[in-house]
């Protein structure tokens, strides 16, 4: 039976009740939405659709642990199955010789060989597949999304921003494909496109419901200082953060929680870590990083986090020996030492083996940034900062978006500042305050290192901008904290 999907792709199935399982992983996936869960149930009821079997394998690839290609394994082998038991495509008779028919055999076919290179962990190979594919088939918007997913796991942002553009003229009307470019903008720096094509993502949903959107346009407001604006922007859209992944859900969160922390609101973000960032899906890889990534700041801020690195660590440690992603790892190691966990040491020592393929990546940018993590988590800022000076420019080829990697830059300007190099850390602070010249933590640290370099006046300075947008944000008020819930999910 021949069908098409919700984005107009054809594909064979036995049935026509698989359908509303395809669709629902398109749009959960799309939408950052649980339902895209429900491939498994589709899979398991339907095994005679190939692509039923492949969007499952795609679902535990997204785990993002060495766990994902053991499961994603027997997917992939029904699918290909599948495939081999399907009416060949061109054959004489009915619907099979139909142009439409063989579309969905190649299609299928492609689909399946793209699987097969991402779960052996070939992902140039994979990379090239879903090129071809959205070269034959521009309306499979999830190739796209995946061949964005790809690229930015490796810092081309080019290459994510090639994917879409290459098919948003067949997809005008979809805020999804809007919203893909617009993170694509943004993370090659053109910030004008990427909030045009952010707000027409919005204005494409009645509801503004486009969380992908929602994130890019986040990025962009925290990246040209438009703190309060961003602030309202995700204040005002939180109640419509449901039956989300978990991914989703907590990374908006953790995007609320740095609007937050720029203007001095630390109770309130770290209300949002307890609530909203840390605890929806706590196996799940980027509930884990972004945990990480927000405790982290916290700390940089100067907020006392009590022991919740202790209970984070508990979680990251069950992982074991994870290197599937740089980025991933380098925050896994983060968690692991700050809580003082000996599996650190292990990991530490995973890193510096690693391959996967991008062996000058891991050695001349993750292996240093690792030792100045580790270190720094030691509180050891004299042997955390060299190294970590060594990695980050290169960190832009471990994967991770602008606002989270500026993490790692700015546990260098502690460790710079704790370990005597004043002008490391003053050039980097004023470097960060011309884009948000308000921003609390850094107009703190700049007082503090402007005493000691005996600039009396530009500590005062600093101190008095601290003083007034502290007293500014009591005066406007602030809206209160609750929890966020939703169910695990992949990220893409």
């Amino acid at each position: 039976m021949l069908l098409n999907d919700e984005l107009g792709n054809p594909f064979r199935a036995g049935s026509a009740d698989v359908r509303a399982g395809i669709n629902d992983f398109i749009g959960g996936l799309l939408a950052y939405e649980t339902r895209a869960e429900g491939i498994l149930a589709a899979a398991q009821a339907h095994p005679d659709t190939v692509l039923a079997q492949v969007y499952a394998g795609w679902l535990w690839m997204f785990l993002e642990s060495p766990q994902g290609p053991p499961q994603a394994r027997p997917f992939l082998q029904a699918a290909e199955r599948a495939l081999r038991d399907q009416p060949s495509a061109s054959a004489s008779d009915g619907a099979a010789a139909s142009p439409e028919a063989r579309a969905a055999a190649e299609r299928e076919a492609r689909h399946v060989k793209l699987l097969a290179h991402w779960v052996d962990g070939d992902v140039p190979a994979a990379q090239r597949e879903a090129d071809a594919l959205i070269e034959r088939f521009p309306r499979d918007l999830l190739v796209v999304k995946l061949r964005q997913y790809f690229a930015f796991n490796r810092g081309d942002s080019p290459a994510m921003l090639r994917a879409i553009l290459r098919v948003l003229p067949q997809h005008a009307e979809n805020a999804y494909a809007h919203g893909m470019a617009a993170f694509a903008y943004e993370q090659c720096h053109l910030l004008e496109e990427a909030e045009a094509a952010a707000r027409r993502a919005l204005a494409l949903r009645a509801d503004e419901r486009e969380p992908w959107a929602q994130h890019a346009l986040a990025h962009v407001l925290l990246t040209t200082g438009r703190i309060e604006e961003g602030t309202r922007l995700l204040e005002g859209w939180r109640p419509g953060w449901t039956g989300l992944n978990s991914f989703m859900s907590t990374h908006l969160a953790w995007h609320l929680a740095l609007f937050y922390l720029a203007r001095g609101r630390d109770e309130e973000a770290l209300a949002l870590y307890d609530g909203a960032v840390w605890g929806v899906s706590r196996s799940y890889s980027q509930d884990q990083a972004g945990a990480v990534q927000l405790l982290a700041r916290l700390e940089w801020c100067g907020v006392d986090v009590g022991d919740r690195w202790s209970e984070l660590a508990g979680f990251i440690a069950e992982r074991g020996i994870d290197t599937v992603e740089p980025f991933l790892t380098l925050l896994y190691l983060y968690g692991l030492a700050r809580a003082a966990r000996p599996e650190a040491e292990a990991l530490l020592a995973a890193v510096r083996e690693a391959d996967h393929g991008r062996r000058a990546v891991w050695a001349d940018v993750v292996w240093p940034a690792a030792n100045g993590l580790v270190a720094h988590a030691r509180g050891e800022p004299e042997r955390a900062w060299h190294p970590l000076s060594q990695a980050l420019p290169g960190l832009v080829h471990i994967g991770g978006s602008h606002a989270q990697r500026d993490l790692f830059a700015l546990l260098h300007v502690d460790a710079a500042t704790h370990a005597g190099e004043l002008v490391d850390a003053q050039q980097a602070l004023e470097a960060k305050r011309r884009v948000d010249p308000d921003e609390v933590a850094i107009n703190r640290r700049l007082a503090g290192i402007y005493r000691q370099l005996d600039l009396p006046t530009l500590a005062d300075e600093a101190r008095r901008r601290v003083a007034r947008v502290t007293r500014e944000t009591r005066v406007t008020g602030v809206t209160g904290v609750t929890g966020v819930t939703a169910e695990s999910g992949p990220r893409a």
